[in-house]
C-alpha cells in the first residue's frame, strides 16, 4: 500500500483525486495539504511514498520571481522526501512548462484532462514503474538548404536591390541573355513567377543582405 500525499489549494481537486483512487487499489491517502504554503514539515511527518502536486496556476509575480506554487512544492518534495515519487497533475502540457516541471523535481506529469478512472490507473502504473517516458526538448529544424548556385544568388541579390538585367550584365561582365538564363533557373528553383516575387522571397528568407548577396 503506497502512502499518497495530495498537494493542492482546491478542495474539488482533492475530491476528484480521491474519487479516482476509489477505482484503484494500492493507495492510502495520508493527507491533503494546502499547496500555497511550505510542505517540508508535512513531508517529514507523513512520510509519503508518493507526492501528487496539483498545478495551482499561480502566475509569476511582477518582479520576475517564481510564484508558481506547484514548482516550489516539487522542489520541497525533492529536498525533504527524495525517496518519494513526485508527480505533477496539470492541464498545461506545453514544452516550456514541462521543462520547468522536470527541472523542479517532477518525475512524471499527468494530465487533468484524462478520465478519473484513467487517472487512477495511470497513477498506479507510473508509481509501479511500468510507464517511463523521458521528456526531451525537440531540436530546432535545420535550415532548408538553399538550392541556388553562387552565381544565381549573386544575381538574385542585385535583383532584390532593384537592378535591371542590363545593369546586372554590365556589373558582372556577362550578356543580358546570361542574366536571363540564371534568373529563369532561379525562378524555377524558388517556385516564383517573376523578379518581384523572387525579390520578396529573397528578403523574406534572408537570402540577401543589403548591397550584396549572402550565402544561404
Amino acid at each position: 500500500m503506497k502512502r499518497l500525499l495530495i498537494v493542492t489549494d482546491h478542495s474539488l481537486v482533492a475530491h476528484a483525486i480521491r474519487r479516482a483512487l476509489k477505482q484503484t487499489v494500492g493507495f492510502e491517502v495520508v493527507g491533503v495539504i494546502d499547496g500555497r504554503r511550505e510542505i517540508g514539515d508535512a513531508l517529514a511527518h507523513l512520510r509519503p511514498d508518493v507526492v501528487l502536486v496539483d498545478d495551482m496556476h499561480h502566475p509569476r509575480s511582477d518582479d520576475g520571481h517564481d510564484s508558481d506554487h506547484a514548482l516550489a512544492r516539487l522542489r520541497e518534495a525533492s529536498e525533504h522526501a527524495p525517496a518519494a515519487k513526485r508527480l505533477l497533475l496539470t492541464l498545461r502540457m506545453g514544452e516550456d512548462w514541462m521543462n520547468e516541471a522536470f527541472e523542479a523535481g517532477a518525475q512524471a506529469v499527468l494530465s487533468k484532462s484524462m478520465h478519473s478512472v484513467s487517472l487512477g490507473t495511470m497513477l498506479r502504473e507510473v508509481v509501479r514503474g511500468n510507464v517511463v517516458h523521458r521528456f526531451e526538448r525537440r531540436p530546432p529544424a535545420p535550415p532548408a538548404r538553399c538550392p541556388l548556385t553562387r552565381r544565381e544568388k549573386e544575381i538574385l541579390g542585385f535583383v532584390a536591390e532593384g537592378a535591371t538585367n542590363g545593369q546586372i550584365a554590365r556589373i558582372l561582365w556577362v550578356t543580358e541573355q546570361t542574366v536571363k538564363f540564371h534568373l529563369s533557373n532561379t525562378y524555377r528553383k524558388l517556385g516564383v513567377a517573376n523578379r518581384t516575387e523572387a525579390s520578396r522571397y529573397a528578403h523574406v528568407h534572408h537570402l540577401v543582405a543589403p548591397a550584396e548577396a549572402v550565402a544561404c
